[in-house]
């Protein structure tokens, strides 16, 4: 039995997302309880030549959204780099978890094969449907996830690794 490309692709984006909302809800909560300026933890990064908090948010929401119409055949929305706040961030997370669910599996399953011409900086990157989810876009949405709750964690925000997963289904 074969996964769908919908399945595949569509509820793991929402699912890291919603996590990653959770984070951030929990950052802003720390920096309003230690009396942090937020922006010293939007602003945070891990190393200087690393991309801050609000670049990773907009990154992993970037490639959630172009990856769910790209396989739609759809043109991604194009949303503006200007978040600088937690509410802001959390805004565009909703606004990105909003599109994901508005695709129905039809839209996105069998595009296995669908060539995908990604831009990239100077170039264009072509993919089938599968290599483009599986080499690029999830592994892309995690280490961004990834990243910013790596920052958030080296930044003394009470998080841990169910934080990241979220509760795990229980199989009987």
């Amino acid at each position: 039995m074969s996964i769908s490309m919908y399945a595949s692709s569509v509820p793991p984006m929402i699912r890291s997302l919603t996590h990653l909302r959770n984070i951030l809800e929990k950052a802003a909560a720390h920096a309003e309880a230690r009396k942090i300026d937020p922006s010293v933890l939007v602003l945070a990064r891990l190393y200087p030549d690393m991309y801050p908090l609000s670049r990773q948010v907009q990154i992993a929401t970037d490639v959630a959204k172009g990856a769910a119409s790209r396989l739609a055949g759809l043109e991604p929305p194009k949303f503006e780099d200007y978040e600088s706040t937690f509410p802001e961030l959390l805004a565009r997370i909703d606004n990105t978890i909003a599109l994901l669910e508005s695709f129905a599996p039809e839209q996105i399953d069998d595009s296995e094969n669908k060539t995908i011409m990604l831009p990239m900086h100077d170039k264009t990157v072509s993919f089938k449907g599968q290599a483009y989810l599986t080499d690029f876009v999830l592994p892309n949405v995690y280490f961004h996830v990834a990243t910013a709750y790596a920052i958030l964690r080296h930044n003394g925000v009470d998080i841990g690794k169910k934080d990241f997963l979220g509760a795990l289904p229980i199989s009987s």
